[in-house]
């Protein structure tokens, strides 16, 4: 772990091996390199984004996810999911220990995500069960191949940006490392958050509706890091779309709605809250804070 003011003054080569251990992709490290030096934390982190966002292609996005091993065979993801951890919810419920039948889903599905994109799936693993990677990676296997890669490399930079966390001293303190976009679901008709519910956040792109970002609920029905830190949705009209039929099944419930899709403008870079509040019969949303 170094300072700010290190990476500062750090030789270019030294510079850019930093911070190649955060995203391996050429581009972003060699102009997180040029742009130097950065006068805060938050600074690094806007600029990081920025970079990713702005200045990367497709191509660098393929070369991060080369930084990343598999997510494993049957017998590594055995060992990964095989004891139960702490929750980091409010709740702080335990994850149920994941049994074969979901490990050996997890890995198959892993088989066929890489040979239908050709590249590993990504995604910000940390305090996910095996269960919830499960939902999560099924759910990006319907998206085609031009869509997904625009998913990737959101959870790309959400590990990039946990990469230099770790990297810089007290990033987490003095950077605001939280996402533009953040939401809640609470299932009214049983008064719990609705967990383990996939969401979808959607965005126009050549005038057709696109993924963006793919979420689970927490036990505490939220998802915190829908975008990840730095990344400021451009002005426009966006769409949060709920999967709330695997949810009742999930739960033993007959729901009436399928899916709930709530769409919402953005107009400036201050903090979006997009609850919902759902039974089987109906649903309703608010501009939270």
């Amino acid at each position: 772990m170094i300072t700010l003011e290190q990476l500062n003054l750090l030789s270019e080569q030294e510079a850019f091996s930093k911070l190649e251990q955060c995203c391996v992709s050429k581009t972003w490290a060699g102009k997180m390199v040029e742009i130097r030096p950065f006068s805060s934390e938050n600074e690094l982190i806007k600029t990081a984004a920025s970079i990713w966002y702005n200045d990367c292609s497709v191509e660098d996005f393929k070369e991060a996810f080369t930084g990343h091993p598999k997510i494993g065979n049957v017998d590594s993801l055995k060992e990964k999911f095989a004891h139960t951890a702490d929750w980091a919810g409010n709740e702080q419920s335990k994850v149920a220990d994941a049994n074969m039948e979901t490990i050996e889903a997890l890995a198959k599905a892993n088989e066929l995500y890489e040979d239908k994109f050709g590249y590993i799936f990504i995604v910000s693993a940390s305090g996910k069960s095996a269960e919830e990677m499960l939902a999560i990676v099924n759910s990006r296997l319907n998206n085609n191949t031009e869509d997904e890669i625009y998913v990737a490399m959101n959870e790309q930079h959400k590990i990039t940006v946990i990469r230099l966390a770790k990297l810089i001293e007290d990033l987490s303190k003095k950077a605001d490392l939280s996402s533009h976009l953040t939401t809640h679901a609470l299932d009214t008709s049983i008064g719990v958050p609705a967990k383990h519910m996939l969401i979808t956040l959607k965005g126009l792109r050549n005038n057709q509706w696109k993924p963006m970002s793919v979420g689970i609920t927490n036990n505490d029905g939220r998802i915190s890091d829908v975008l990840p830190p730095g990344q400021l949705l451009s002005p426009g009209n966006y769409t949060m779309t709920f999967n709330t039929a695997n949810y009742y099944k999930n739960n033993n419930q007959n729901g009436f709605y399928p899916e709930a899709s709530i769409q919402f403008e953005v107009t400036d870079g201050s903090h979006y809250h997009i609850p919902l509040l759902i039974n089987p019969f109906g649903y309703s949303t608010y501009r939270g804070s």
